[in-house]
């Protein structure tokens, strides 16, 4: 079974404190430590999981700057048999369709019988790489799985939806799913781990060698920032002191205030 899987570098942002540029265009990063995007990091499981249990072999796939090389370096740490590197920065900035354009030509025609990637990234968290390599590759998809299992003519993916919902689709090989998180639980690489593939060589590809000179980057997106701002400080919260029943009769207070109660 040959499978791909994308996978992004983000900024880990959890307990950073964040800035923004004079300018407004960005953050800033120097400070930033980067890692792989978490729902990434499910979807390579995944994939290394699947190969495991039926053989095949699995291709990671990364757009981004020289620095990203360690995205793919964890992946092939973890399992992953190949790597694909979009490496030039004129790709950065490209809106997902351009994303998606600038991967289809790097992929040259190959095909895979699944391809994984998250459901969303942790920095833009738009949702729409992998919906969009679907349509490019004119593939049966399915999102938000937070279980895959393959049978006799394809793959049953179990999705989650709202209210604590599942559903069980079928879809027939090849075919692109988006993984929720917690599908999995993903192996721990090592730095011992990571330098045992430092030696693995990586197909790398830039803009002119794609032949996609002037067609990536912000100028040729549909879509661009226009301004990153923190959100207003609105007015201080109340505490609210004393005994409970002094607590719950304020707080109901303030409830019918506002209107919630009546």
């Amino acid at each position: 079974m040959e499978i791909l899987v994308l996978a992004k570098q983000v900024p880990e942002t959890a307990e950073a404190d964040l800035e923004i540029t004079r300018d407004g265009a960005d953050l800033e990063r120097d400070d930033l430590v980067y890692t792989i995007n978490e729902w990434d990091n499910y979807a390579v499981e995944e994939a290394v999981r699947l190969k495991e249990a039926h053989g095949g072999a699995v291709t990671v796939l990364t757009l981004g700057d020289e620095e990203s090389e360690d995205v793919l370096r964890r992946g092939l740490a973890m399992g992953c048999d190949q790597a694909i590197h979009l490496n030039d920065e004129t790709f950065l900035g490209s809106d997902p369709a351009t994303v998606v354009q600038a991967m289809v030509k790097a992929l040259g025609g190959r095909r895979f019988d699944l391809i994984l990637c998250g459901v969303q990234s942790a920095d833009q968290g738009q949702g729409q790489t992998g919906v969009l390599l679907a349509q490019a590759l004119d593939l049966p998809y399915a999102s938000l799985a937070v279980g895959l299992k393959l049978v006799e003519g394809g793959l049953v993916v179990t999705r989650e939806l709202e209210a604590n919902t599942l559903e069980e689709v079928a879809l027939p090989l090849p075919a692109l799913v988006t993984v929720q998180s917690g599908i999995n639980q993903p192996r721990y690489v090592s730095i011992m781990g990571i330098r045992k593939v430092r030696g693995m060589a990586i197909e790398a590809h830039d803009a002119d060698g794609l032949d996609l000179a002037g067609q990536v980057g912000p100028a040729a997106s549909c879509l661009a920032a226009r301004r990153l701002a923190l959100p207003e400080t609105g007015a201080g919260a109340e505490i609210l002191s004393g005994g409970l029943d002094a607590v719950c009769a304020r707080a109901a207070g303030i409830i019918r205030e506002k209107g919630g109660l009546k």
